[in-house]
């Protein structure tokens, strides 16, 4: 019994030192691998436009996991109208582990370049809004198609 509980103790030890370098290390998303911290100059400054993103073409977003570690992902931003959005199309039944966990708790961190952004996102219901987003989307990356019968979730960012 004793070897069992240092067995299981060094491996909590071993975990918990990986996840304090990982954290201050930041392993944040490759391609569509998905990562854990994000890493940057964060941003105090409230931004009033977000059309400068237009001329960028992948952003990283940060949520957090219902396990309580962060999931990064890579992914599209639009602007409409100076706002900025995330949009998530996938097939109907296949979720999005970023969608749930943004809709559980709606605080984000985006990495533009290497600067953070600390953020609140809020789903968007209102259907003009969603179209004039599926627009600015189709017009900014017009190789990206929406066919069959999608789940389609667009997120605004509300707040700083």
């Amino acid at each position: 019994m004793k070897t069992l509980f240092k067995t299981v103790g060094a491996i909590l030890v071993c975990l918990i030192l990986l996840l304090v370098v990982l954290s201050i290390t930041g392993f944040g998303p490759h391609d569509r691998t998905p990562g854990l911290w994000l890493k940057g100059d964060v941003v105090t400054t409230p931004v009033t436009d977000w059309s400068f993103t237009d001329k960028i073409p992948v952003v990283q977003l940060q949520t957090q996991a219902w396990y309580l570690l962060p999931h990064s992902v890579n992914i599209n931003c639009y602007a409409y109208n100076g706002q900025m959005y995330f949009v998530s199309v996938y097939p109907t039944g296949t979720p999005r582990s970023w969608n749930a966990n943004v809709i559980r708790d709606p605080h984000v961190r985006i990495k533009i370049g290497d600067q953070i952004y600390d953020r609140t996102v809020a789903l968007v219901t209102d259907p003009a809004e969603q179209q004039g987003v599926l627009e600015a989307r189709s017009k900014k990356y017009p190789q990206l198609k929406v066919s069959g019968n999608p789940t389609i979730h667009v997120f605004r960012v509300v707040g700083d």
